[in-house]
């Protein structure tokens, strides 16, 4: 009993950092973005799309760290049918909150640095900031209808109190979840923005390709700043799919409650799950000139404040 109350708590702590990890790192982008806008008074489109990403994936990690608390220490609550199907619909709405502006931001990086003459592209380059705000409140309606679906003939929670079989004194909750629908779900949810990633992403590829034929072809081989920006976001957009690849394999064994809730495979889809969101905006921060300025000069100024403090 003692062994498993340090294990639970020694896995809390490893999710709760990963969850603070990432919520310091989402939490930075979206106070550099808002003191922009602020600033400013006005928010360019890229600023808007992290501004929303950080909030969504801010509200991820905290949920996160929430419900793998109350799954852990209090079972009987988070076992209610209600209260089970409130957390996972919750959970993907968040999660699918995150993917659609991963997915915006990484078409806008595409529509701003790809060089095409099609009549289709260069209209939509024109317009694509003006319709990026309500292009980002669709995603959040689209999530919120899609997460609903969640709710209704996916899961179905039991104890062995009501299983006739069942002999063991000690209360056990088992779930049953219907495989064909969560796939169905599954599947229809991420098909749309990981297309558009891979769209975004191969596009680019071919942009890049020709720009530096163009430059070959005019005896021009250094690196100019349409060359960089074009690895910038190909780096960017790749950083995204290989990460959210591992999350979504984790994502959907842990939602099909395959395994037992506090067996290995399913705490290490727990870590998977904690570390994309905090992955990613450190990649972020890393790629971003703008952010990468700001987080120094944010270390500098906690390094002077920590030296002044020390005797």
């Amino acid at each position: 009993m003692a062994f498993n109350a340090m294990l639970i708590l020694s896995i809390i702590t490893i999710i709760g950092t990963e969850c603070i990890t990432g919520i310091i790192a989402n939490g930075f982008i979206m106070a550099i973005n808002a003191a922009e806008w602020i600033k400013n008074k006005v928010v360019f489109t890229c600023g808007r799309i992290l501004f929303f990403l950080s909030v969504s994936r801010i509200a991820l990690q905290s949920f996160m760290m929430l419900e793998f608390t109350f799954s852990s220490t209090f079972p009987r609550f988070y076992n209610e049918d209600l209260i089970y199907d409130m957390f996972k619909v919750s959970f993907m709405f968040l999660n699918h909150c995150s993917l659609w502006f991963s997915a915006w931001l990484s078409f806008f990086y595409f529509m701003k640095i790809a060089d095409f003459s099609h009549p289709l592209f260069l209209k939509l380059k024109w317009r694509i900031s003006r319709w990026m705000p309500w292009l980002l409140w669709l995603s959040v309606s689209i999530s919120l209808g899609y997460s609903g679906l969640f709710s209704k003939d996916i899961y179905s929670v039991y104890h062995n109190s009501s299983i006739p079989s069942s002999n063991s004194s000690k209360k056990k909750y088992f779930t049953e979840t219907n495989m064909v629908n969560l796939v169905l779900l599954y599947n229809l949810g991420i098909f749309i923005p990981l297309i558009m990633f891979i769209l975004s992403a191969t596009l680019l590829i071919i942009s890049l390709k020709r720009h530096t034929l163009h430059m070959e072809s005019n005896a021009t081989g250094s690196r100019d700043p349409s060359m960089e920006a074009h690895m910038g976001a190909i780096k960017a957009t790749s950083y995204f799919l290989i990460l959210y690849i591992f999350n979504a394999v984790a994502l959907f064994l842990y939602m099909s409650n395959i395994f037992d809730i506090n067996s290995y495979w399913n705490i290490l889809c727990r870590f998977i799950m904690a570390a994309y969101p905090a992955g990613h905006p450190s990649l972020l921060i890393q790629d971003n000139p703008g952010l990468r300025r700001a987080w120094k000069q944010l270390q500098s100024q906690v390094h002077l404040y920590l030296k002044e403090q020390t005797p």
